[in-house]
């Protein structure tokens, strides 16, 4: 009796198969080709931020042609353009390191790397997340603050 009562739980133990590590692999090569695209977009955000704001320093003239971002002038939108560039750079970032990680924890059994991948994942959708939260929030403010001041005229 004194045995079932000490009886120590056994530890479980994830099986992962063949098919699970060959989806794996599947997803570290997507995962490199997305943020090899996410890196391409945030250079090329990144360079025409200071093409823009060098235009619209060059011919104050340009600016008429941005519409609502006019007001914040050249400084502002090279800013805002840098700004938008690290939004593609940082999930391109971890995207990457999945993909690299991953890829070596699947093909030499290396669980050390396959932890790492996961964490990157994890990173990557607690970035997305509170990334939703914030224009969710944004929103509903926008939305308050239209409804506070007599709604569309």
């Amino acid at each position: 009796m004194e045995d079932l009562e000490k009886e120590v739980p056994q530890e479980v133990k994830l099986v992962v198969t063949e098919e699970m590590r060959s989806y794996f692999y599947d997803m570290s090569k997507w995962a490199r080709f997305l943020s090899v695209v996410g890196f391409v977009i945030s250079a090329f955000l990144t360079l025409g931020s200071f093409g823009i704001g060098a235009a619209v320093t060059a011919n104050p003239g340009v600016l008429n042609q941005l519409g609502p971002l006019a007001g914040l002038g050249a400084t502002g939108i090279t800013i805002f353009y840098l700004l938008l560039a690290l939004f593609f750079f940082y999930p391109s970032l971890l995207l990457f390191r999945f993909s690299t990680k991953g890829k070596q924890g699947i093909l030499f059994g290396d669980q050390e790397n396959f932890n790492e991948a996961i964490a990157h994942v994890k990173s990557l959708f607690k970035f997305w997340g509170i990334l939703t939260i914030l224009f969710i929030a944004g929103y509903f403010l926008l939305l308050l603050a239209v409804l506070a001041s007599g709604g569309i005229k």
